[in-house]
């Protein structure tokens, strides 16, 4: 088993909402991706505004970043 691609952020929200139609573009076009929220396990620390992020193997990145940017666009549109 070879080591293991580094997984890089494409995406933060603050809304589980907007992560979870992002995170599904993307699975759709064949794209692994996790959430990562790295308050998750911290009892005394307060989330910031941003404390969702969608992360994406490093070789996925750039067909992640124009998907995501595609549904941005159209939801503006």
């Amino acid at each position: 088993m070879g080591a293991q691609s580094p997984r890089v952020s494409v995406f933060e929200a603050d809304e589980m909402v907007q992560i979870q139609i992002i995170k599904k573009k993307l699975e759709d076009a064949g794209i692994a991706c996790s959430i990562s929220n790295k308050y998750l396990n911290s009892i005394l620390s307060t989330p910031t505004a941003t404390a969702l992020k969608l992360e994406v193997n490093i070789h996925d990145e750039q067909k992640a970043f124009e998907i995501i940017d595609a549904y941005l666009q159209s939801k503006n549109n």
